[in-house]
C-alpha cells in the first residue's frame, strides 16, 4: 500500500459545514425562538462556524450579535449529524445549554442584527410549525438532555421510522 505525503493526504481530507446554537428556555421548558429576515423557518440563536472558530466560541458569538445576549454556556446538549442535501454539504450541528431565561428578559430584547426580524418564548408543540423537522427533534433532543444530564448524539435525515438518536452517553 502507497501512502500519501502527508500534505497530499492532509488536503485530501474531508470537510464538514458546521453550525452551533444556544438553547435557551423558561421554567416551563418553553424556548427561545428566533424569526430571521432570510428564510421562512425560524432557529434557536446560533449560526456557522467561522474558520478556526470552536464551535462553543460560535454560540456565543451568535447569542450576543443576533440578541445582545452574554453568558456563559453550559453543557453541550447535542451534537447531530446533518447528511448532504441538495447544495448544503454535509455537517454537523451543535446545541448548548444557554439556561433558563425570564418570559420578562425575552421581551426586554431589542435585537439590532438585521437578520433577526423577531423573538418569542415558545413550547415545543408550537415551534413545530415554526421549524425545519430537523430542527424540532434536535431541540426536542436537546430538551431531554437537559433533564437527563446527558449529551445526545443524532443523525438527521434517516428515513421516518428509523430511531434518528443513534448514541446517548452519559457526562
Amino acid at each position: 500500500m502507497d501512502l500519501l505525503p502527508f500534505g497530499e493526504y492532509a488536503a485530501s481530507l474531508n470537510r464538514k459545514r458546521t453550525a452551533a446554537g444556544v438553547l435557551l428556555r423558561d421554567d416551563r421548558s418553553r424556548i427561545v425562538l428566533v424569526e430571521t429576515t432570510y428564510k421562512p423557518e425560524w432557529e434557536i440563536p446560533g449560526g456557522a462556524v467561522e474558520a478556526e472558530e470552536a464551535p462553543w466560541a460560535t454560540a456565543a458569538r451568535e447569542l450576543h450579535e443576533e440578541l445582545g445576549i452574554t453568558r456563559t454556556l453550559g453543557a453541550l446538549l447535542v451534537i447531530d449529524h446533518i447528511p448532504t442535501r441538495g447544495v448544503m454539504p454535509e455537517g454537523l450541528a451543535f446545541v448548548f445549554d444557554g439556561g433558563l431565561i425570564t418570559e420578562r428578559e425575552v421581551h426586554g430584547i431589542q435585537s439590532t442584527d438585521p437578520e433577526i426580524e423577531s423573538v418569542g418564548l415558545y413550547s415545543l408543540a408550537e415551534a413545530e410549525r415554526l421549524l425545519k423537522p430537523a430542527l424540532h427533534d434536535r431541540i426536542s433532543a436537546a430538551l431531554r438532555a437537559v433533564h437527563s444530564g446527558e449529551t445526545v448524539f443524532r443523525e438527521s435525515g434517516r428515513p421516518p421510522g428509523i430511531d434518528t438518536e443513534t448514541v446517548t452517553l452519559g457526562p
